[in-house]
């Protein structure tokens, strides 16, 4: 282990990144190498193992291991056995010193794993982010069930979302326990933010209520309106949040699921410093791991009932931004607001507050700048 702390590389990084570009650029990869790991947590109050991911700043020993196919982690998201890599060093030693944390909530149907494009980055800069599986997909009580009546489903639908918010505050207090974390790792209590993408974003906006350790969040085309298409969660926001916890809202211009309207109408009742930028061209998948291959695997399924109206809606990858473009947007934005909010960087503030439209199109990423 160094004796350099992560916030003091951090500082040397953001140096050495100015003297090289000149600017602060949260959209390329930082310094730190990645590491990864998966741990297991027992909540005995609700009787329920969670699968954890964990991803950190790793030695410097690792440096170029993340990025390189041969040596960059590779998984499987049961029940598929197909194999995926993310940019991280399974199970690498950790960096020793402090990070800012990031809870990553996942969507409706997803997992832990669905978005590590963005957990992987932020952790390149210094973040140490830890997602779980909720509890929809651990508790075998709340799982889909082949036939299932109208009060039955409804009951399950109920409990997943009454689950949601327990699950984080449960992952919270683990990590800040020290129970999941290494030694060498510290995490500062007073740094802590939340993403979620859909349903993960409705949870990322519910926790904030009830949860004052978090300080920032970034909502990713989140549930939550009051008039939700056919189908789709049911899940209310008071925003009873009493302080002011920044927001940052990354939406599709193009989300069939969760359409603009509703992301304005959430923007419009969130009671706190808040922007919202919305990406052209853009899907609700738009937010995950494999872009291109996971809208068009929505767009292929038999959906029919109440759901009928997702495959004639959506459309066809090749008419929408690519997955590059997309995870371009959701990094580089995600990592300014938290260097923004979290570690009070001027830079990220003042590029949040400049001509963000500008500075996405010339990286090729075509965006709206919400103005109310």
């Amino acid at each position: 282990m160094t004796g350099e702390s992560v916030e003091d590389t951090k500082e040397h990084s953001n140096q050495s990144a100015a003297h090289v570009t000149g600017e602060y650029d949260p959209f390329i990869r930082g310094l730190f190498p990645v590491g990864v790991r998966t741990v297991q947590a027992l909540d005995i109050a609700r009787g329920r193992m969670f699968p954890c991911e964990i991803w950190y700043p790793a030695t410097a020993q690792y440096a170029g291991q993340d990025i390189a196919q041969e040596t960059q982690d590779v998984f499987t998201v049961p029940p598929s056995d197909t194999p995926r890599s993310q940019m991280a060093v399974r199970n690498a030693a950790a960096q020793a010193g402090t990070c800012p944390l990031i809870i990553f909530s996942h969507s409706s149907g997803g997992n832990r794993l669905q978005s590590t494009f963005l957990c992987t980055h932020l952790s390149s800069h210094g973040y140490l982010v830890a997602a779980l599986d909720h509890s929809e997909v651990v508790a075998a009580e709340l799982a889909r069930q082949p036939v299932e009546s109208d009060e039955q489903r409804a009951a399950r639908q109920e409990a997943w979302i009454a689950n949601r918010v327990p699950d984080i505050r449960f992952l919270l207090d683990h990590l800040l326990g020290g129970a999941l974390l290494d030694s060498q790792i510290n995490l500062a209590p007073a740094q802590i933010g939340i993403v979620g993408h859909s349903f993960g974003g409705w949870t990322a906006l519910a926790a904030t209520e009830v949860e004052p350790r978090i300080r920032a969040v970034v909502a990713l085309a989140p549930g939550g309106s009051s008039k939700p298409k056919p189908g789709i969660l049911r899940v209310k926001l008071n925003f009873d949040w009493g302080r002011d916890v920044p927001t940052l809202y990354l939406v599709a211009e193009n989300d069939i699921s969760l359409p603009l309207a509703g992301m304005y109408e959430i923007f419009e009742r969130t009671p706190a410093t808040k922007q919202m930028i919305i990406l052209r061209r853009a899907d609700h998948m738009h937010f995950m791991d494999n872009v291109e291959e996971t809208h068009e695997a929505v767009r292929a399924m038999p959906f029919t009932g109440e759901l009928a109206w997702i495959t004639k809606e959506m459309r066809p990858i090749a008419e929408l931004c690519s997955g590059e473009q997309a995870h371009l947007f959701v990094r580089g934005l995600t990592v300014c607001h938290m260097d923004a909010i979290l570690r009070r960087q001027g830079e990220a503030r003042a590029f949040l507050a400049g001509d963000l439209e500008t500075e996405l199109a010339e990286r090729g990423v075509h965006v709206i700048v919400h103005k109310p």
